[in-house]
């Protein structure tokens, strides 16, 4: 979220930024409607600040028995009691109004994101391993699954309907292997504290993080009289509702909301292995068939809190810790950096690590990188106190040298980046199609192994 000061002293570069990102100039509007805010914050003020004075002047000129100046000065006083509360609602409504419209404007590109409309804008930045070469022709993973009798879409959608699966048997177990391997290599090896945070959120929390207002219709939504009816009401808390986290990303950068760190506390690095939950109103009729688009999936997620100047550096560190569980996986797999067109709504820049599916014989999305400066901070409002330094106060009678006392600078807002360190679900489907045996059993990559109890085949039995 942006800083209305910051707009007004930069109005040219905000506007450069929208329109890198395809959007229409907005200082013009913005700053606008910020002038009438401050005209009606400050008229707010001088009528308070007027009602204190003419009220003390009133014992003033009643200790000078004037009692005509007296009259004059109550009656000007109930007359500014009467329009006080206009003034203040409207200031209040011109307030809420700005903060609605800068809510909904997405976060400007880094200088070095490259210019594009769409993912066709995107830019490779590297690719790692090779593609492997199979005696037969590759099967796509919801045909192996199935094959395996092993995932079945059929029954899930008896259950909850479309865009959702049943595992059975090792290909649940393989599932839950990624997902431990993921999260025992990012904590024993990459320094990240794993955490176990809370899958229903409040509107704060998914504000913090932009969820809203713009995707609103993207979540699932919990309220309290429809789902959790008898513990909510308990709690007085009816008609209240809870978002289901689209990603970790939500509560783990939360965990700072209205909070003021100690630049000694950062980099703060988490990480947590949760299902997630997406309506994914804007994908109706893509990936219809398998697990590539799923309503409920499990992805381990990596989340930096770090100082602006650490940030740039903490996100190419984030992405080497993506791409090192897919090299230890043995996958095949490329990095793009997102353009203007294609980035997310919250991000500066945005890495894609989008993996290898021979049986569908293209690369698709297994994670995204993301830095995003301060945008996120300022709507939790998430600060850091960075460390004091000396000052030299110069020289003192009686001493022999120039003194320093220590300065405490002001908190400043920390950073925010998000990884997907990865995504479960796509992993599987990754390990699969790669993996694949003549006759459709799936190899059990080496890592893999100590959490499989023995299976190194997953097979038709």
């Amino acid at each position: 979220m942006y800083d209305i000061r910051w707009i007004r002293e930069n109005p040219e570069a905000f506007d450069r930024g929208l329109t890198r990102r395809g959007l229409e100039p907005l200082s013009g509007k913005l700053l606008a409607l910020d002038e009438k805010r401050r005209a009606a914050i400050a008229a707010s003020e001088q009528a308070q600040a007027r009602r204190n004075a003419a009220s003390k002047e009133i014992g003033q000129a009643k200790a000078k028995k004037d009692e005509a100046a007296a009259q004059a000065l109550m009656a000007e006083v109930a007359t500014l009691k009467e329009t006080m509360p206009a003034l203040e609602a409207e200031a209040k409504q011109l307030s809420e109004a700005l903060d609605k419209e800068l809510a909904q404007i997405p976060n400007a590109p880094a200088d070095d994101v490259p210019e594009g409309a769409d993912e066709h804008g995107n830019v490779e930045k590297s690719q790692s391993g090779a593609k492997r070469n199979y005696a037969f022709a590759p099967k796509q993973h919801f045909e192996l699954g199935e094959d395996l009798k092993q995932m079945d879409f059929e029954t899930a959608a008896k259950l909850s309907g479309a865009r959702f699966v049943v595992l059975q048997k090792g290909l649940a177990r393989l599932e839950r292997a990624l997902g431990q391997f993921f999260l025992d290599t990012h904590v024993d090896e990459h320094g990240y504290t794993e955490v176990n945070p809370p899958l229903l959120v409040k509107d704060d929390a998914m504000f913090g993080t932009a969820q809203l207002p713009k995707f609103e219709d993207d979540q699932f939504w919990a309220v309290s009289g429809d789902v959790f009816a008898t513990s909510t009401a308990a709690a007085g808390m009816k008609g209240a509702r809870w978002g289901m986290i689209p990603t970790a990303e939500v509560p783990l950068t939360n965990l700072v909301r209205e909070a003021i760190v100690a630049e000694d506390e950062l980099p703060m690095r988490l990480t947590a292995c949760t299902p997630c939950f997406r309506a994914e109103a804007g994908a109706a009729g893509r990936d219809t068939r398998g697990m590539i688009r799923q309503h409920q999936f499990t992805k381990v997620e990596m989340v930096s809190i770090t100082t602006p100047e650490k940030s740039r550096e903490e996100h190419e560190r984030m992405l080497a810790c993506a791409e090192a569980v897919l090299k230890k996986l043995d996958l095949h797999y490329r990095v793009v950096t997102l353009c203007t067109g294609d980035m997310g709504f919250a991000s500066q820049k945005t890495y894609d690590i989008e993996v290898w599916l021979p049986g569908q014989n293209m690369y698709r999305e297994i994670s995204s990188c993301s830095v995003c400066g301060d945008f996120q901070a300022r709507r939790m409002n998430a600060r850091y106190q960075p460390r004091s330094y000396p000052r030299n106060v110069g020289l003192q009678p009686d001493h022999p040298g120039p003194q320093t006392t220590p300065i405490k600078p002001k908190p400043q807002f920390v950073h925010t980046l998000n990884g997907s360190g990865v995504a479960v679900g796509r992993a599987l489907i990754a390990v699969m199609e790669t993996y694949q045996q003549e006759g459709g059993a799936i190899a059990v990559p080496d890592v893999l192994k100590k959490y499989m109890g023995g299976v190194n085949v997953i097979e038709k039995r």
